[in-house]
C-alpha cells in the first residue's frame, strides 16, 4: 500500500484531527514504519545496538566499581603506615646504613604532638617456622601479629566466632589470641565454636577469643584469614621483642590530608631518633589514601570513556534515523502536498514527521535497553556463583530514565531535518509531482 492508497482508503480522515497526537496518527506512524521496512529495520538496529552497548558498557562500569570497592571494604582509605629503614645520609657523627627501631615511647609522643592522628596501631610481626601453630594433633604455618584494639578500626575485620582483641587485654598482657578464618578450617575442621579452646603459638599456649574473617582484600603483613593475631604487649612480652614497634597503622582526621599526616610523623620520628630531617630513606612510608585516589581518577575515567562510546553510538543510530526520515519525506512529498493543500499547519506537519521520528527512536532504544538489562541480570546471575573481581552488574534506575531521555532528544534532532524538508515542499509542486 502506498502514502495516495493509505488517504484515499482513510477517506482523508486525518483533516478532523490535524495537529492532535491521536490514534490515526499512532496509525499513520505505524504504516510508515512497515512500508519502509527493511530500512526501518536496519536504520532502528544502529539504535537498538548504542542503547544495549550504552547499558552494558555502564554495567561493566559499575561491576568494577563495585569489585573495586568489595576489594577494600573495610579497610580504611585515608591511612598510612610507616616503619623503620636504613639511613641513607650521615647525621651527628652517625654514618649512613644505619638501622634503627621506633619504640613503645615513640607512641604517646606522635599522638600528643600530631594532634591530626585519628587512629594509630602499633604492630609486630612473628614467624616461628614450619607448623608454628598446632592444636592436638593438628598443625599449620601461619602468620603470627601483635596488634592494638585500634588497629580493627583500620583494617577492619568481621568476627565469625567470639570478639577482637581490646584494651583489657592489652593492659594486662593476656594470653589470648584471633584466628584468621583459614587457621580455623586447619585446626578446627568439625566447624565447633572456637572460643574458649587452647592452641599453641610458637611453643606458647593461648585462649582463642574469637575467629576474624577479613573483609578487605589488602593484607597489610601477610594474608590476614591465616594470620593469628595476638594483643601486641603479650606478643612483646611472650617473645622477648622488648619495646621495639615494627610497624605503624595510622589514620588522619576527617579533612586532614594523609600526605601531611604522614610527613609530620616522620619528623617526629627523626627528631627523636637522630636522623637526618633531610634523609627520604630512613622512615619507610606507604600512603593508602594515594594509592585509593588512584583508583578512584581510574573509575572516573573508566566511567568518562563509556558515555562517551555509549553516547557516540548512539547518536549514529540518530543520524541513521533522520536519514531514513529524509527518504521518507521524499517519498511522501505528494501526501505532504496534499495535506497542505487542505489546510494543515507548519506545525502540524512538523509533528507528523518528529513523532514518527520519535517513535521509531524510542521503540529501538527500549528494545536495546530491556536487552542489555536482561543479559546484565544473566552475568550477574553467574558471576555470584564465585568470587570474582566484577560484582552484580547492572545499571540505576536513574541511568535507565537518563538514557531514555537522551533517546527522546537524539529522537527529536533526528526528525528536525526532515521536518524543515517537509516545510519546504510547495503544495502545487507536490501534487503535480509524479
Amino acid at each position: 500500500m502506498n502514502n495516495s492508497d493509505k488517504i484515499s482508503n482513510n477517506k482523508l480522515g486525518f483533516i478532523k484531527n490535524l495537529g492532535i497526537f491521536d490514534l490515526d496518527r499512532w496509525e499513520e506512524i505505524w504504516i510508515t514504519i512497515t512500508h519502509n521496512k527493511s530500512r526501518s529495520i536496519l536504520t532502528a538496529f544502529g539504535v537498538f545496538w548504542g542503547m544495549f552497548m550504552l547499558v552494558a558498557m555502564v554495567g561493566a562500569g559499575v561491576a568494577l566499581q563495585r569489585g573495586m570497592n568489595s576489594q577494600i571494604e573495610g579497610f580504611a582509605t585515608n591511612s598510612c603506615f610507616v616503619w623503620a629503614d636504613r639511613t641513607s645520609l650521615p647525621y651527628n657523627g652517625l654514618k649512613k646504613g644505619r638501622g634503627w627501631d621506633m619504640l613503645n615511647e615513640d607512641i604517646p609522643v606522635i599522638l600528643n604532638k600530631v594532634p591530626e592522628v585519628q587512629y594509630l596501631a602499633p604492630v609486630l610481626f612473628g614467624g616461628g617456622g614450619t607448623n608454628n601453630v598446632t592444636r592436638n594433633d593438628l598443625a599449620g604455618t601461619f602468620n603470627v601479629k601483635g596488634n592494638y584494639p585500634s588497629y580493627n578500626m583500620i583494617d577492619a575485620s568481621k568476627m565469625v566466632y567470639g570478639r577482637y582483641i581490646n584494651d583489657v587485654d592489652i593492659a594486662e598482657k593476656r594470653k589470648v589470641c584471633i584466628i584468621g578464618e583459614r587457621v580455623y578450617e586447619v585446626l578446627f575442621p568439625t566447624k565447633e565454636n572456637p572460643v574458649g579452646k587452647q592452641i599453641k603459638v610458637n611453643g606458647i599456649y593461648f585462649q582463642i577469643v574469637g575467629v576474624g574473617r577479613h573483609t578487605s582484600s589488602v593484607n597489610i603483613g601477610g594474608d590476614e584469614q591465616e594470620t593469628v593475631v595476638l594483643p601486641f604487649s603479650t606478643m612483646q612480652q611472650a617473645f622477648n621483642q622488648g619495646n621495639v614497634v615494627h610497624f605503624l597503622a595510622v589514620t588522619a582526621q576527617p579533612g586532614v590530608k594523609v600526605k601531611d599526616l604522614e610527613e609530620k610523623i616522620r619528623t617526629v620520628l627523626k627528631e627523636r631518633h637522630n636522623i637526618s630531617p633531610d634523609d627520604k630513606s630512613a622512615v619507610g612510608g606507604m600512603n593508602i589514601e594515594d594509592q585509593f585516589t588512584m583508583f578512584l581518577y581510574l573509575g572516573i575515567g573508566i566511567a568518562s570513556l563509556i558515555w562517551v562510546v555509549g553516547l557516540g553510538t548512539l547518536f549514529a543510530g540518530g543520524i541513521g534515523i533522520s536519514n531514513i526520515m529524509l527518504v521518507t519525506v521524499r517519498e511522501r512529498t505528494k501526501e505532504i502536498g496534499i495535506r497542505r493543500a487542505l489546510g494543515a499547519t507548519p506545525r502540524n506537519i512538523i509533528t507528523q514527521i518528529l513523532s514518527e521520528s520519535i517513535v521509531l527512536t524510542l521503540l529501538a532504544g527500549i528494545a536495546g535497553l530491556v536487552f542489555g538489562v536482561g543479559l546484565l541480570y544473566l552475568v550477574g546471575v553467574g558471576l555470584s556463583q564465585s568470587d570474582q573481581f566484577f560484582k552484580d552488574p547492572q545499571i540505576s534506575f536513574g541511568v535507565a530514565i537518563a538514557s531514555l531521555f537522551i533517546l527522546l532528544v537524539i529522537g527529536t534532532l533526528a526528525g528536525f531535518l526532515p521536518a524543515n524538508r517537509a516545510l519546504s515542499i510547495k503544495p502545487i509542486e507536490a501534487i503535480r509531482e509524479e
